[in-house]
């Protein structure tokens, strides 16, 4: 591991074992905030004892860029600091980070005295502010590596944090492309000194626009020779042939581990494009698809229907005389004639013959 000082206060670890992945330390007063740990134990003690010299009331707080092992394994070495990330972070470490853990101690005993703390402190907004004397630091969600990635922007210095959001070839093996996209070109918007990324060397002012631009460009040009293989009925195995420099990429970078990074980019784009492909076939067969008409009755099942019919028409016919004789039947035998009013005696005057 070595480091480096990114300005006054902040100091920028990175590991000689894995990737160049990156720790940094921000030093606020006699407390610290550390934004990722690295993944061995043995280069995360180094942290722990440089910050036991910087920072005398020790790490407040470890920040998740990412929920990651080599962002998070070294964090049990802070057993005091609070942990921040967002909730999606802490969600997918329960649900996988255990299970992670126990296969990398079975595999290397190095991780043994490894213990993963989960976050204390999550949040579900775009952002939140972490208040600190003479320090800013605002935690951004930027989704596209994976779906849970913050990074960190230090106000006062305008040097971002940026976690594997930017780093020095962009990875979409458990991600989103276009959210990363997107990301991406947020960060681009912002009025930056330096980014410190995720794996690799600190990005100058100077600099960024340019990275930025050729990381976007990158995942276009990965998807767009991609799905050419694919229009061209190309095979899983033949897209492996798809390489670094083809998409504007050099190898060296990483030394070297950028190659492997390349691969898994494009194995994951074949698989996620093959699938948008099969799901819109699917869709355009059912829209196809012509609705079952109702098969139409034989002669035979004609006639008989319309003989039913019939039958139905002077059955009802019949019904409805029988009932009307029995109505007439009915009322002959039960009316009788109207009584006829009486005059009363006496009443009655002969016409034209008067008093």
């Amino acid at each position: 591991m070595h480091w480096e000082r990114a300005s006054e206060d902040i100091y920028v670890f990175t590991s000689d074992r894995y990737a160049q992945v990156t720790a940094s330390l921000i030093v606020s007063g006699n407390t610290g905030i550390l934004i990722d740990t690295l993944p061995f134990p043995s280069e995360t003690a180094q942290i722990a004892l440089f910050a036991r010299k910087r920072c005398p009331d020790g790490v407040r707080f470890v920040i998740y860029t990412g929920h990651e092992a080599d962002h998070v394994y070294g964090a049990f070495l802070f057993p005091k600091a609070e942990i921040i990330a967002h909730e999606m972070a802490r969600e997918i470490l329960i649900e996988r980070g255990f299970a992670a853990l126990q296969r990398a101690k079975e595999q290397s005993p190095e991780f043994a005295p490894v213990q993963l703390r989960l976050p204390t402190f999550t949040f579900t907004t775009n952002s939140v502010t972490l208040r600190m004397p003479g320090k800013t630091l605002e935690i951004i969600h930027t989704p596209g590596h994976t779906a849970d990635c913050v990074s960190v922007l230090l106000h006062e210095e305008r040097i971002l944090f940026s976690g594997d959001t930017v780093m020095a070839l962009p990875t979409i093996t458990n991600g989103d492309p276009d959210q990363l996209k997107q990301s991406l070109e947020a960060i681009g918007a912002m009025q930056l000194e330096n980014i410190v990324q995720g794996h690799g060397e600190i990005i100058l002012r100077g600099e960024i626009r340019d990275t930025l631009r050729r990381q976007v460009h990158y995942l276009d040009t990965l998807r767009s020779k991609v799905q050419k293989l694919i229009d061209a009925g190309g095979s899983r195995d033949e897209a492996k042939a798809i390489t670094i420099e083809q998409c504007g990429m050099p190898r060296v970078l990483l030394n070297g581990a950028v190659v492997q990074l390349h691969l898994a980019n494009v194995l994951a784009t074949y698989d996620r494009l093959m699938a948008a492909k099969a799901a819109e076939t699917s869709r355009a067969a059912s829209a196809a698809k012509p609705k079952t008409a109702k098969k139409p009755a034989t002669t035979k099942q004609a006639k008989a229907a319309r003989a039913k019919k019939s039958d139905g028409k002077a059955s009802a016919k019949k019904g409805a005389a029988k009932a009307k004789s029995k109505a007439t039947t009915k009322n002959k035998k039960t009316s009788k004639p109207a009584k006829r009013k009486a005059l009363p005696k006496g009443g009655a005057s002969k016409k034209g013959k008067g008093r």
